[in-house]
């Protein structure tokens, strides 16, 4: 069967990384127009990059939480496309094979001047985390974070798209379905897929498609996912 996973915030929060909207988020201890556009790093790029190699840093800190972990698990029986709002690489590090990042990744740097390019996406070092001001991409800008920014356009939601439209099931896990363009995968799935809505809160479904909502936290919802699927 293929199915599509997408992940948001709640799915890494479970792992101990920040979500950005919730109370006590990262949204307001700093001003997204400041880290997360194209703008803010025009003006203070020293900052921008002080904010991403502190996020790094975080990441090194977590490990992926079960739900992760089941997600992985889905491929022994299953072709298995996760599609992530997160960037973090927790899926990898669980085992997803097939993992689209819709926002970007952490772990990668590229060229402030052609940032999509494949040409200039390096993936850091573990070991060497910190990008300094000085620091150049191979057509000579300074690296910047490989995150699609607010007011960017995103990349990956063509290739999200594709397999949406291919989807025998989808299950959505941790996102409140509020942020565009990622909200709008829930309508590109035919008609007739199983759907599977991984959240503890009330989400305001945005499909008319009939979804099963399991109100649980990620891990402890696809637990109870395995279960039905395996019942």
């Amino acid at each position: 069967m293929r199915v599509v996973v997408l992940t948001g915030a709640g799915m890494s929060a479970e792992s101990g990384i920040s979500t950005f909207r919730d109370n006590g988020g990262l949204w307001e201890q700093f001003n997204v127009e400041d880290v997360a556009t194209p703008e803010g790093w025009a003006r203070n790029p020293k900052l921008v990059t002080e904010f991403y190699n502190t996020r790094r840093r975080q990441l090194l800190n977590v490990k992926p939480c079960l739900g992760h972990e089941l997600v992985a698990k889905l491929e022994e029986k299953h072709e298995v496309a996760v599609v992530t709002q997160n960037v973090d690489d927790l899926h990898e590090r669980a085992g997803s094979t097939h993992v689209i990042h819709l926002h970007g990744e952490l772990m990668k740097v590229t060229s402030s001047f052609a940032p999509n390019d494949p040409r200039y996406v390096r993936t850091l070092d573990p070991q060497h985390l910190e990008v300094a001001m000085g620091d150049c991409a191979e057509d000579g800008s300074q690296l910047r974070p490989f995150i699609v920014w607010f007011g960017e356009a995103v990349p990956e939601i063509d290739r999200a798209i594709e397999e949406c439209t291919k989807a025998e099931m989808l299950i959505v896990i941790g996102t409140s379905l509020n942020v565009y363009p990622a909200a709008g995968l829930t309508h590109c799935v035919p008609p007739g897929t199983s759907i599977y809505l991984i959240d503890p809160k009330p989400v305001q479904w945005n499909s008319d498609e009939q979804v099963h909502h399991i109100m649980k936290g990620a891990s402890e919802g696809m637990k109870e996912l395995f279960q039905i699927l395996n019942s």
